[in-house]
């Protein structure tokens, strides 16, 4: 499967090209980004083209990977999709309900597969857990808190336009959602949510499946407070989120390969464009909730 790059940023420099360098199933045609000269210094690292037209790339390839800030990944979803490209997506899908529903039509409408790559549900450790709990019965409740230091160190994330302005409810609180809603079934009400400090919030979640979760996100911990953590409870006892091995770049080799297999057998995967919208969904109602909080 020949495969595009959107995208020029640290994500798409650190992992998304490094991945598709070395999957040994696609061949990484191309890349584009909204900056011409940091898409041709990043074509030539991993040996492949720059393209200054993005609809180019489109009819080049058979599938895009993108690793853009949502509002532009949503938009160049849908031109993607309709140009008949599969689509190896990032987390959030969309920064509106609206535009993450418009990603979900164009690609059912034009039959492409998609796959988003929430990195926990990709890495081997911890995509084993979350089968495992989801095949439980009982649980009585969960906590998330997913709390990372991008503003408070020197990370390459932090000057990111989009994450100063949605904080780490929609950086960080779709990797909480992906591994709960599996386990816990879908959310049934966002029950409560309240600032903490700086961009730090805390949601309380009813799910379909009888149990409560809160979850506490951040991207202003103090670097020594940093981390990810998820517990459950219920009739079996308690059982912690095991921490992984593996980086990005093992866990988005593995998400190509969900694509390539959805495109093959036209089985979506758990994660496609229907789960990040749902993801969306979620994330919006706790950002009406937070206005709502916050005078």
């Amino acid at each position: 499967m020949r495969i595009g790059l959107l995208g020029t940023g640290p994500w798409a420099e650190g992992a998304h090209a490094p991945a598709l360098s070395e999957h040994t199933e696609l061949d990484f045609a191309g890349v584009w980004g909204r900056r011409p000269d940091a898409a041709k210094e990043l074509a030539g690292r991993f040996g492949t083209r720059a393209y200054d037209d993005v609809d180019a790339l489109f009819a080049d390839v058979d599938a895009v990977a993108m690793a853009l800030p949502p509002g532009a990944q949503a938009e160049l979803a849908v031109r993607a999709a309709r140009a008949g490209c599969h689509l190896l997506l990032d987390k959030p899908l969309a920064p509106t309900v609206e535009q993450g529903r418009a990603v979900v039509d164009a690609v059912r409408e034009a039959g492409v597969a998609s796959v988003v790559f929430f990195t926990t549900r990709f890495q081997a450790v911890t995509e084993a857990w979350i089968t495992e709990q989801a095949a439980v019965e009982g649980w009585f409740t969960a906590r998330a808190e997913w709390l990372g230091a991008v503003f408070t160190t020197d990370s390459p994330f932090g000057a990111s336009p989009w994450r100063r302005e949605k904080g780490a409810l929609w950086d960080v609180g779709p990797h909480a959602l992906s591994v709960l809603l599996p386990v816990l079934g879908d959310v049934r009400r966002v029950t409560a949510a309240a600032h903490g400090p700086a961009d730090t919030v805390h949601l309380v979640l009813e799910h379909t499946g009888g149990a409560s979760s809160t979850l506490t996100l951040s991207l202003s911990a103090p670097p020594a407070a940093a981390g990810a953590a998820v517990e459950l409870r219920g009739e079996a006892g308690a059982t912690l989120l095991p921490r992984s091995p593996e980086g990005a770049v093992p866990a988005l080799v593995r998400a190509a390969d969900a694509l390539l297999a959805a495109a093959r057998t036209g089985r979506p995967h758990p994660c496609d464009a229907a789960f990040g919208l749902r993801v969306t969904e979620i994330l919006a109602t706790a950002e009406g909730l937070l206005g709502e909080e916050r005078p």
